[in-house]
């Protein structure tokens, strides 16, 4: 077994104002050679928009960016023809491919909106746009890994074009469960998003992100009520990228 531990306090931070976003890897002005990616998976950034502000319209190519909002509510325009408004336990998907142009902003004047937003590499390059939002509630369960992503169109959740797998975990404080990577090859990547829990014996709190890989089963304690994200995605970069 491999592990990579990114604490919360080490990450990348940028305070625009409007926008203070925290970076587990790097991103726009903070670049650590250390932590480029975890595998596929390229970004994680723990965001926090002021009232009626947000990101105007902006490109993107061969890209998966999954958004999850952690409180507040964001308004995504994209030239897919998606878009809509999300919030806390909802999860979007736009696969940007050959090319995409979008914008967010927080749909509250007053509000803040604190989200996540997920960035990992295509499998292969020049897929079509597309975009897809559901809410995580409909499939979602106490105490276990449910699975809201995966490379599957017909499977539970988001899909996207990469051989990953999201599980969201809401445990109970005292409760054991056991995480088993979905595929071989593949690394997860456990992201606190409150609380507290052990992932094969290492102690992560919020925010902290914490990667296992050469293995299969991964052992997970709340050591307080917690709920984790989990990203389950292949070590090894697309051809592409080389």
């Amino acid at each position: 077994m491999k592990t990579v531990l990114h604490r919360a306090s080490t990450r990348g931070f940028a305070n625009h104002g409007w926008l203070k976003s925290h970076h587990t890897f790097s991103f726009a002005d903070y670049h650590n050679p250390e932590r480029m990616n975890f595998g596929t998976l390229r970004v994680i950034n723990e965001d926090r928009v002021a009232g009626s502000e947000g990101f105007g319209t902006h490109p993107h190519r061969d890209m998966e960016i999954i958004s999850i909002p952690l409180s507040g509510a964001l308004r995504h325009k994209d030239s897919t023809g998606g878009g809509g408004v999300i919030q806390r336990n909802d999860i979007q998907v736009m696969s940007a491919g050959t090319g995409v142009t979008h914008s967010e902003f927080n749909d509250s004047a007053n509000e803040p909106v604190h989200f996540l937003q997920i960035w990992v590499f295509s499998r292969e390059r020049g897929v079509k746009p597309r975009y897809q939002q559901k809410k995580i509630t409909e499939f979602v369960q106490t105490n276990k890994f449910q699975q809201i992503l995966s490379p599957y169109p017909n499977d539970q959740g988001v899909w996207i074009h990469q051989d990953a797998w999201f599980s969201w975990g809401d445990f109970n404080k005292g409760k054991t469960c056991t995480y088993t990577i979905k595929r071989k090859d593949n690394g997860a990547y456990f992201f606190v998003i409150s609380g507290r829990l052990e992932v094969a014996g290492q102690e992560l709190g919020p925010s902290d992100g914490f990667g296992v890989w050469e293995t299969n089963d991964i052992p997970v304690h709340a050591t307080e009520d917690a709920v984790v994200l989990v990203m389950d995605v292949p070590m090894q970069l697309p051809d592409y990228l080389y």
